[in-house]
């Protein structure tokens, strides 16, 4: 078969280094700009990556917070395109199946998979490689169609790939996620700035013995706590979602958050507290 020739964009994309690098190096395929998305696109500062993740959808908003919260999953990589894209060409030949192609052009277009994931769950660490789509479009011949040449792409690569529907995406705790990830570097917040480690440190172990009289709301505590240490009002919650995303303090994150009622403290890891560096 004859080597068909590239776009232009997707030359420069290559060049660009896009679907390239790992962890902060890392760039998506597709990046927001580029694409016209049925849902809600978002930008997200991801904690494990410390870059920019690129989201054309909701579900995959959500996905993105359960990876993200999640002890086994390493590094998460959006858009992850499949390239060569003459090896996509090439399976949808063998498949006899139609490659996507753009609608304007009718020339092929770079295939992309929604996430790929390094997992490390204590046996070594592997790559798995999920495609996000609602559950009615599962049933859309064309989708079938584009997902196994995705399937057979990722099968010669020996990595694992699998479909993920809003089943099995947990709503509630993704909602949950979403409330606390900004809290993940409580330096952004303006009362804990100029704050030496130490501080912060005992001023998180103030809160958690309060944290455990689970008889009294968490706005009840908070506003306690603010107005014996002298803090701004509203210091105490942020600390409190702080120590949420730290994974200091555990609780049940598959029930919604609501700081207006008790909240059962599953635990509390000082061992994580002692883990963190505010410098």
């Amino acid at each position: 078969m004859s080597k068909r020739k590239r776009t232009s964009k997707i030359d420069k994309w290559i060049q660009e280094g896009r679907g390239t690098g790992s962890g902060a190096d890392y760039q998506p395929w597709l990046k927001i700009q580029d694409v016209s998305s049925l849902g809600r696109s978002t930008r997200l500062k991801g904690i494990k990556t410390g870059r920019q993740h690129e989201f054309l959808s909701d579900l995959e908003r959500n996905y993105f917070y359960l990876t993200e919260f999640s002890d086994v999953i390493l590094d998460i990589r959006e858009q992850f395109p499949l390239l060569p894209q003459e090896e996509t060409i090439i399976i949808a030949e063998e498949l006899g199946i139609k490659h996507p192609a753009d609608p304007k052009t009718g020339a092929p277009i770079v295939m992309t998979t929604d996430f790929l994931l390094t997992v490390d769950k204590g046996q070594g660490v592997f790559e798995v490689a999920h495609t996000i789509k609602m559950k009615d479009k599962l049933l859309e011949e064309r989708v079938l169609e584009k997902f196994e040449i995705e399937r057979e792409y990722w099968k010669r690569r020996s990595i694992n790939w699998a479909t993920v529907t809003e089943e099995e995406i947990h709503k509630t705790m993704a909602r949950n996620i979403s409330y606390i990830h900004d809290y993940f570097d409580i330096r952004s917040y303006d009362v804990y700035q100029e704050m030496d480690d130490q501080h912060i440190e005992d001023l998180s172990m103030s809160l958690m013995k309060r944290l455990l009289n689970r008889s009294r709301s968490i706005r009840e505590i908070t506003n306690e706590f603010d107005a014996d240490t002298h803090l701004p009002f509203g210091s105490g919650v942020t600390l409190f979602y702080h120590l949420l995303a730290r994974k200091i303090v555990i609780i049940d994150m598959q029930k919604p958050i609501d700081i207006e009622q008790t909240i059962d403290i599953k635990c509390i890891d000082e061992g994580n507290l002692k883990k963190v560096k505010y410098g």
